[in-house]
């Protein structure tokens, strides 16, 4: 039906996209591990005092992190094109969700480095229900400045996604994960 020739549409421009990006984007990997101790732990406790439908995913602090990184560095928040880079006037997060038929869409939050963590996490909540129910408006799939990739708490060490074109820069966020890391040559 209707849905089906949607979703095939949307897999198709998905596909071209990476395609055109791989080819037409010089791509290069920037990796750094981060210990996400503090923010685990004041999640912890901040969902604590939440009734479960307010609770907060680990995925909203880096969404919040993210936005607020891209507004000190604006040569990554925009649109390369007709051979040009277009600053963005905000931060349009796009935030990958998958797709229940396979692939994945990346709408845009935008603002998200002026919004509260409950601001981002009842947008976030709201874009995947309407995502999975093919309710998406069209300026919420073109309208991200950039993308985050964030497979999920169960998920691979490290994400390297492709750049979604017109955007020049994409992040990957891979799982959170207890590990030995060393403070003031300590091993903790």
């Amino acid at each position: 039906g209707d849905a089906e020739q949607t979703a095939h549409a949307v897999h198709k421009a998905i596909a071209a996209a990476m395609a055109r990006s791989k080819r037409e984007i010089p791509q290069y990997y920037v990796s750094s591990t981060f210990d996400m101790t503090a923010m685990s732990v004041w999640l912890s406790t901040e969902n604590a005092r939440r009734a479960a439908p307010d609770r907060i995913l680990s995925a909203v602090p880096i969404i919040k992190a993210c936005a607020l990184a891209l507004r000190k560095v604006p040569e990554l928040n925009g649109h390369f094109t007709d051979g040009r880079f277009a600053a963005g006037t905000t931060v349009k997060m796009g935030i990958g969700i998958a797709l229940r038929g396979g692939g994945l869409i990346a709408p845009a939050i935008d603002g998200a480095d002026a919004m509260t963590l409950t601001e981002i996490m009842q947008r976030l909540s709201d874009l995947v229900a309407r995502v999975r129910g093919g309710r998406l408006r069209s300026s919420e799939l073109t309208d991200a400045t950039v993308t985050l990739s964030n497979l999920g708490d169960q998920s691979a060490d490290v994400v390297l996604p492709v750049i979604y074109p017109p955007q020049v820069a994409i992040i990957g966020a891979g799982q959170i994960s207890e590990r030995p890391w060393v403070v003031n040559g300590a091993i903790m």
